[in-house]
């Protein structure tokens, strides 16, 4: 399956690392996952990583992005969207 750049943009941090790791595609949560596995060998995190794997449809690959973020989030590893300074109205 190809990825289209930019659907699941988001920065996240792995453990015992200082700078947020940036997401843009599937294919780059599936290596960040893999990392992630390595670095924690948490059975939560290999699981998730399973089933990255196994996520043969758009709509299972989508169930597997929420369950990555979920997971990062209740880690406090999901790195807050950067803020835009709103328009000044003169």
């Amino acid at each position: 399956m190809a990825d289209a750049p930019g659907i699941y943009e988001f920065a996240a941090y792995l453990p015992r690392l200082g700078a947020p790791v940036r997401i843009g595609t599937y294919a780059d949560a599936q290596v960040f996952v893999r990392r992630w596995a390595i670095r924690d060998r948490d059975p939560a995190v290999r699981e998730l990583g399973r089933l990255m794997e196994r996520a043969n449809s758009s709509e299972r690959m989508n169930e597997a992005m929420r369950e990555l973020r979920r997971e990062l989030a209740a880690r406090g590893m999901l790195s807050a969207p950067a803020l835009v300074p709103a328009a000044r109205h003169w």
